[in-house]
């Protein structure tokens, strides 16, 4: 059985990967790197201490990398700190975690994301996803959902509104584009990491609808 490592657990997206991972038989051991200390108990789960500003390795220890860091301009206060996060602290875990011994990484990314876009969020992701191609992990999984259901800590109106119009008129909206549940992402992120292919892969939201469609 293996051992997988989850960042950002306490996202959105993480918290889902770290339930179902917990559920996963085959993985032995879940390790979540955190910046405090979770009220969650389970015989399979170990939590540590981690300063992205100072990265240990000796934490990085395991066979599956899940990436679900991210953080908006609001909440990061600046679009500098929103790089920080979704960029820099990404990639400088990425290669630490490679120069480990670590061959299968995963990331959430998002859809639109472009090097060259003009949209600064979709430009910051798009570099993170070159960024990462570069380090050569065994397999990479880059996975982009459209907009993302569940249950968030923030009120955000304007999301909240869209996210009405996107689920009433589902039927009329292309898969790639249809809202999709932070569940969804999170079992369709595992299920790529164990299909054990070789190589660099884009995962749409297309993809993760068919495969964890419910």
């Amino acid at each position: 059985m293996k051992t997988a490592i989850v960042l950002g657990a306490t996202g959105l997206i993480g918290k889902k990967v770290t339930e179902h991972l917990l559920k996963n038989d085959t993985y032995s051991t879940v390790i979540i790197l955190v910046r405090k200390p979770l009220n969650i108990n389970h015989p399979k789960l170990k939590q540590h201490i981690f300063n992205y500003d100072a990265i240990d390795n000796t934490l990085l220890k395991g066979d599956d990398l899940f990436c679900c860091l991210g953080t908006t301009i609001k909440t990061a206060g600046s679009k500098e700190a929103f790089r920080k996060v979704d960029l820099d602290y990404v990639v400088n875990v990425a290669k630490a975690a490679k120069g480990n011994g670590i061959n299968h990484f995963a990331v959430v990314s998002s859809m639109g994301a472009d090097k060259q876009s003009n949209i600064f969020y979709n430009k910051t992701k798009g570099e993170m996803e070159e960024a990462i191609k570069a380090i050569g992990f065994d397999s990479t999984y880059v996975i982009r959902p459209s907009l993302l259901l569940g249950n968030r800590k923030e009120f955000r109106i304007g999301e909240l509104i869209v996210k009405f119009f996107m689920i009433s008129l589902s039927f009329l909206i292309p898969k790639k584009y249809r809202a999709i549940y932070d569940v969804q992402v999170a079992l369709a992120m595992i299920h790529f990491m164990n299909h054990t292919e070789r190589g660099f892969f884009v995962k749409e939201n297309d993809e993760m609808l068919t495969i964890s469609s419910f």
